[in-house]
């Protein structure tokens, strides 16, 4: 879930105060003790926008004059025990977890470019379970959403709608599937093995993308209805970009655009792998692993540096029950610019103070 909240702060008087970084990151610190739903805590705090003195609105208001700082803030929150089970599930396979990301946000990472953050984009990542779509504007994220359908319920109507076995309907949406039955020819037919002593049995292509299709437009449709609400739907220069594992169904992209109205490509992390990656790894279904990796090495080092360099409480956020608990470190999500600049940035400080890059 996501709301806004605007917050306020004001600064110690003097001849000429000054905002600093302290400042706007104590404003944005305020933000974790918003009150959320019951059974929920907050993940990520997005700075929209600032207002200096109730008249000047900047994206960063460091090192401006004035008395009064407020801020609009996109705040996202996920359900405990959700959270609770990825850990369980981490550390069952001997690892811990440094933070939560929200998917969207770690796709983005591996798949958007510098030119569709600033013009406007939205991401929708095709996952199994659930189709997560986040919007940019300006380099910041200005709306969140997960929709409650995916690939799995599409294999789900294959399934039922061929009368064939869950493996076959996931094989035959990968192998043969097409989110547009007209580009499908009338006359080509698929072979599905029978069950054990039963013969082969034959389905027309074309039904089977009349199936899929029917579903995405639904997927389609409610992501369709986010856009709208979100009121960026005119913002939306870079159009849309798909990803994850249903962004690999052949003319997805032809019925993004043709439904919505908005230019629509497939997005893959091949920007941020090396030389000699398998091509396996170059997959829109890798998307959010690859930017798990990419927000960790940017974000998740830099702050255990920052944390190992400052001793300092650690801060609160009020929970459901309404008492304090620890808030797990977290990174502000990434900034509008080069990601592989950044990372320049940080290997070139890294080596310069002799730290280790290998744990």
């Amino acid at each position: 879930r996501s709301q806004t909240q605007r917050g306020i702060i004001t600064l110690a008087k003097s001849a000429a105060p000054e905002i600093t970084a302290a400042d706007v990151d104590r404003l944005r610190e305020d933000m974790y003790t918003v009150a959320v739903q019951p059974g929920s805590e907050i993940l990520h705090v997005i700075p929209q926008d600032y207002t200096v003195d109730a008249h000047v609105v900047v994206s960063d208001p460091v090192g401006m004059a004035g008395m009064r700082l407020e801020g609009n803030y996109l705040i996202v929150t996920h359900q405990l025990a959700a959270a609770q089970n990825i850990y369980r599930c981490i550390r069952k396979a001997g690892l811990e977890v440094a933070s939560l990301v929200l998917q969207p946000l770690a796709s983005s990472l591996s798949v958007l470019t510098e030119e569709e953050l600033e013009a406007g984009v939205c991401l929708l990542d095709i996952g199994g379970g659930t189709t997560d779509l986040v919007i940019y504007e300006n380099g910041i994220i200005r709306h969140p959403a997960v929709i409650p359908f995916g690939g799995n319920i599409i294999t789900e109507d294959i399934k039922k709608g061929c009368s064939v076995m869950r493996k076959q309907a996931e094989q035959l949406k990968v192998q043969y599937g097409s989110a547009l039955a007209s580009e499908v020819k009338e006359d080509e037919v698929i072979s599905i093995a029978g069950m054990r002593d039963r013969p082969h049995r034959e389905i027309r292509r074309r039904t089977l993308a009349g199936i899929i299709q029917a579903r995405m437009e639904e997927i389609i449709e409610l992501a369709s209805r986010e856009i709208r609400n979100s009121g960026f739907q005119r913002k939306l220069v870079g159009g849309i970009v798909l990803t994850g594992g249903g962004a690999q169904l052949k003319h997805v992209a032809d019925l993004v655009s043709y439904a919505t109205g908005l230019d629509a490509r497939v997005g893959s992390p091949s920007d941020h792998l090396a030389g000699g990656m398998a091509a396996e790894a170059n997959h829109t279904r890798y998307a959010t692993a690859t930017g798990l990796l990419v927000y960790g090495l940017k974000y998740e080092r830099g702050a255990a540096a920052e944390r190992a360099e400052t001793v300092a409480e650690p801060a609160t956020v009020r929970v459901t029950n309404g008492s304090p608990a620890k808030r797990p470190a977290e990174v502000a999500p990434p900034p509008s610019g080069s990601i592989m600049r950044n990372l320049k940035a940080f290997f070139e400080k890294s080596i310069a103070n002799g730290n280790s890059l290998v744990d």
